[in-house]
């Protein structure tokens, strides 16, 4: 007489990731994408990457073929159109497109090339502008989304669904993951595409070195936002790569918050600016809050190793070096 028995899952028949595996990770050269590459080489896994001046990656032919010269084992996508409320503001329609393109190139680029492995990273700002707080996984799609980043948001949540597309239909190994705000190496300081933590770093930079009295910031300085070092976001991208395998997003964050105003407060005292803060009332303040609710995460092991205020004076110091370094 025979019995029948489950199956092995997944997991039983090999590792999520195996030791030493070749990885693509797109977008290596952003803030995200850079931390992903030192933490997976420190790790002692194959980076692959190639340049946009190489490799477009909203050419769908052209990426496709180029992953199935590869076949790596696993493939982050980091690579993404990003900015702060004034580029989103802006440039919807390159916010959408761009990201449409990216996400449907590489990750139909990677099933056709038979990659076992895929991280799909997308934002936090794919939940509702009213949505509960913390904001579990499950908020996805049950209300409106903040209007000063509608097009990115939706381009994030067509990402979030063709994994769960590829997952159900194919049974890909393919996961997606929404980090929080996220700064440190590597950020983008440009004032008029930044996000808001790099901007605030360099306005009381450059106010103390000019001398300016007063540093006048957009909206009242009440919205609530939660902050993580890109390097723990690194390790958390790794940890979800080795552990996680399910159709839901993946909440990725340090599950505590502040005020703008009192982000503001931080970033002077580190920049030693002495001068007087205002706030214009007038320019759009965005979403009322959005602390992300991190218990899937931590329930894998994940704690986040950098405080806010180190690593605020890490990338201040990080962006000075390389100011002086380009003269």
């Amino acid at each position: 007489m025979t019995t029948d028995l489950p199956g092995p899952s997944r997991e039983s028949v090999r590792p999520l990731l195996r030791p030493g595996a070749r990885i693509f990770v797109a977008g290596h050269r952003g803030l995200v994408g850079s931390a992903v590459v030192r933490r997976l080489t420190d790790a002692g896994h194959e980076v692959i990457t190639r340049d946009r001046d190489r490799l477009d990656l909203r050419d769908t032919a052209r990426t496709g073929a180029f992953l199935r010269e590869i076949r790596p084992d696993a493939v982050v996508l980091a690579a993404a159109k990003v900015g702060g409320i004034m580029a989103n503001s802006t440039y919807p329609v390159q916010f959408l497109e761009d990201n449409l393109r990216i996400q449907l190139s590489v990750v139909a680029g990677a099933h056709a090339a038979g990659v076992e492995r895929l991280l799909f990273l997308g934002s936090s700002c794919i939940y509702p502008k009213r949505a509960p707080q913390p904001i579990p996984e499950s908020a996805l799609l049950t209300g409106p989304l903040e209007p000063t980043n509608e097009a990115y948001a939706l381009a994030k949540i067509a990402g979030i669904v063709q994994i769960r597309s590829y997952r159900r239909q194919y049974g890909a190994s393919y996961i997606s993951a929404m980090p929080t705000n996220l700064y440190g190496p590597g950020d983008n300081f440009d004032l008029e595409t930044s996000h808001v933590l790099p901007a605030l770093i360099r306005r009381f930079h450059e106010a103390r070195r000019d001398g300016s009295p007063a540093v006048t910031l957009w909206g009242s300085g009440s919205p609530r936002r939660e902050f993580l070092h890109v390097d723990d976001l690194a390790a958390a991208c790794l940890l979800l790569l080795e552990r996680y395998d399910g159709d839901d997003p993946v909440n990725i964050g340090c599950g505590e918050d502040l005020t703008i105003r009192e982000l503001a407060r931080v970033i002077s005292e580190v920049t030693e600016y002495q001068g007087i803060v205002e706030w214009d009332a007038a320019k759009p303040d965005g979403t009322p809050r959005k602390l992300l609710d991190v218990s899937l995460l931590t329930s894998l092991g994940f704690t986040p190793r950098i405080a806010l205020r180190d690593g605020i004076a890490r990338t201040y110091a990080w962006w000075l070096e390389q100011t002086a370094a380009q003269g």
